[in-house]
């Protein structure tokens, strides 16, 4: 199966679903994902706002089949 680019750290579509069900684990994934793509601004937005943009990356990940980069 071909990895996608955009999910958690190049993991396969299932493993980053269940990172990002779990509330804590995607808030980390998603600020270091943020750093690593040398958004800084995106990642502190992400330390302070992350349960609000946790909720709609979830739900765009279950529609989309892979992570979006809303914010």
């Amino acid at each position: 199966m071909a990895k996608s680019k955009k999910d958690y750290f190049g993991l396969d579509e299932t493993v980053s679903l269940i990172l990002a069900i779990i509330p804590f684990t995607a808030w980390i994934c998603g600020i270091i994902t943020r750093f690593q793509e040398g958004k800084l601004l995106a990642a502190v937005i992400r330390i302070f706002g992350g349960a609000l943009i946790w909720i709609v990356d979830l739900i765009l990940m279950v529609t989309e089949k892979h992570i979006l980069r809303i914010l």
